[in-house]
């Protein structure tokens, strides 16, 4: 433990700066540990039932909003941001716009970011340490319940926007975010202010209209929750609005203005692997779980796992236009062994004899 008395904390915040940027981070801010506000937010969210499926954002009860809980003796949070978006992808409206083409979210093109943030988490952490000694602290990146934008905004790392992402009025909202929980009793930086004015794009753009409200989401209408979270059907009355979008939604972030201050990761790991950012729905729903595990291997998508997978793609291969050859791939996995899997493959079958019956084949 170090000596607190004889270690300058202004002095440490000032080299944090500095050392984040060497670890690979745009920015790093530290907040302290009250969430009140958040935590009601919080509730009424969980109380509307907007959570769906995702048990786990209660299951740990206010450990949440509550740093301390988690780990006990934390006085503050350092919260540090690494950005994502490359200019090597396709360009994401061209996707969307191409039924033929499966869109896979920005972020899950490349590598897992899990690792490599925690990764690098652990360096900003390794190198403190080497300056003052050992010192309490854990690493976090969406590992634990962390409540991490309300942290992050308190940190001064950007304002909680109308679609719920954080946004920083200097370089958008394209980024991840690490946590570490420490007992140094660091100086704190100012909070952001909101900055989303009387703008309206993100809600008025939402495929499902998810934003059911400024700064409020049902996840259960949400595409990222449809397509990644939720293990079983997706509701029929929301299927069309999906599109083609396979894994994951960015048209909120797409749409932000903010986001025209965006700039290119300098990370090559979030490179496209294995052409995702322009794959077409055949050759992806063609993949065989063997080449789905392969070509998923350190990848984000790989956590929703082959039957999703399908799933998803059949919902966009119904969702596009009349073509024999998505007719032919579809039927092709009509008897594949999962129900969930099957139902959304006859369901898409129907929506193209539907498009035949319309005169668009």
């Amino acid at each position: 433990m170090p000596d607190t008395q004889a270690t300058d904390m202004t002095t440490l915040r000032r080299q944090l700066d500095g050392w984040a940027r060497e670890a690979g981070f745009r920015a790093v801010g530290v907040s302290d540990i009250e969430l009140g506000e958040d935590e009601a937010h919080l509730k009424r969210w969980l109380d509307d039932g907007f959570h769906g499926d995702m048990d786990y954002m209660q299951r740990h009860g206010d450990k949440r909003t509550r740093p301390a809980k988690l780990v006990p003796g934390t006085l503050r949070v350092i919260s540090a941001r690494m950005d994502y978006l490359t200019d090597a992808a396709t360009d994401s409206w061209s996707v969307i716009h191409d039924p033929e083409l499966g869109f896979v979210s920005r972020y899950a093109l490349g590598r897992d970011y899990h690792k490599l943030l925690r990764a690098r988490l652990q360096r900003l952490a390794t190198r403190i340490t080497e300056e003052i000694g050992e010192f309490g602290y854990r690493v976090f990146t969406d590992s634990a319940p962390v409540l991490e934008k309300a942290l992050a905004r308190n940190a001064g790392l950007g304002w909680i926007g109308k679609h719920s992402n954080l946004i920083d009025s200097r370089t958008g909202s394209w980024f991840f975010l690490g946590e570490i929980y420490t007992d140094l009793p660091l100086p704190i930086d100012a909070a952001a202010s909101n900055h989303c004015g009387s703008c309206t794009r993100c809600i008025d753009v939402c495929p499902t209209q998810a934003i059911v409200a400024p700064y409020s989401v049902d996840a259960r209408r949400c595409i990222s929750y449809l397509t990644i979270e939720l293990h079983g059907a997706i509701p029929e009355d929301l299927r069309p609005l999906i599109g083609n979008r396979i894994y994951g939604c960015d048209d909120c972030q797409l749409v932000c203005p903010w986001n025209k201050f965006a700039t290119p990761t300098p990370e090559t790991d979030f490179l496209p692997r294995h052409d995702l950012d322009r794959s077409t729905l055949i050759d992806l729903f063609a993949w065989s779980e063997d080449e789905f595990l392969r070509r998923t291997e350190g990848s984000p998508i790989r956590r929703i796992g082959y039957e999703r997978w399908l799933r998803n793609i059949a919902v966009a291969m119904g969702n596009a236009p009349r073509s024999e050859a998505i007719v032919n791939a579809l039927a092709s996995r009509r008897e594949h062994p999962s129900p969930l899997v099957r139902e959304h493959v006859e369901w898409a079958l129907a929506q193209q004899r539907g498009a035949l019956a319309d005169g668009f084949g």
